[in-house]
């Protein structure tokens, strides 16, 4: 049975996102500089104009790039960045055609432990450690995939009852909750870059603070 998943706040998306892992995936990679409920619905907007009901990554890969990109621009946008967001999901099914057979779950099925599938997750492309590590927690808090250690490779993300991320998101209660936490992120970021000035001091954790609240939506 799939999960249910309330990541896109809109039921048709959000039940591609709980029965395919590859929308799962495209949803991670286009939770960057737009909100959250923007990111996860794209998938199901992408696999509407393709004409299809769900996403195959043969299909997006061998996709002529200037064409997918027009699909990705057609308004209403899927991204803020569409143009080079499709580059991201060609890439990103390009790498899962190449290593997994365009298999989107086997990057998780037969991960043996936490940190191994984290391994995985980041060396996917369009995933950096954060992103990874977001991910992961959503695949341990709402889809079932827990290998051993999975909430400490996760890190802060994992934390049980935590409201910091996409993989926290169950409706529209706890999105608002992960909503409040990044913007006292933000305003820590703002206030330690402000007491920062001209010292060099506190540098490192501002950068820290503001990469943290990326993938929350604006």
């Amino acid at each position: 049975m799939s999960p249910a998943i309330h990541l896109a706040q809109q039921p048709e998306a959000d039940e591609l996102l709980g029965r395919s892992p590859l929308a799962a995936l495209v949803g991670m990679l286009l939770d960057q500089q737009v909100p959250m409920e923007w990111a996860f619905s794209g998938p199901y907007t992408i696999a509407t104009r393709m004409g299809h009901d769900g996403l195959d990554a043969h299909e997006i890969a061998a996709r002529d790039p200037e064409a997918f990109a027009a699909l990705l621009s057609e308004k209403p946008a899927v991204h803020r960045y569409p143009g080079s967001m499709a580059k991201r999901i060609q890439q990103l099914c390009r790498f899962l055609v190449d290593e997994y057979g365009g298999d989107a779950e086997a990057v998780w099925r037969d991960a043996a432990s936490g940190k191994e599938l984290l391994d995985r997750l980041e060396a996917l492309p369009g995933f950096g450690k954060q992103k990874a590590q977001i991910f992961l927690a959503l695949l341990g808090k709402q889809y079932g995939v827990g290998p051993e250690g999975w909430r400490e490779a996760a890190g802060a993300y994992g934390e049980k009852d935590c409201y910091r991320s996409a993989a926290d998101i169950t409706g529209p209660e706890s999105l608002a909750k992960v909503r409040a936490h990044k913007q006292e992120m933000k305003a820590a970021a703002k206030a330690a870059k402000a007491s920062g000035a001209g010292s060099g001091s506190g540098s490192g954790s501002v950068s820290g603070s503001a990469k943290s609240t990326k993938n929350t939506g604006n």
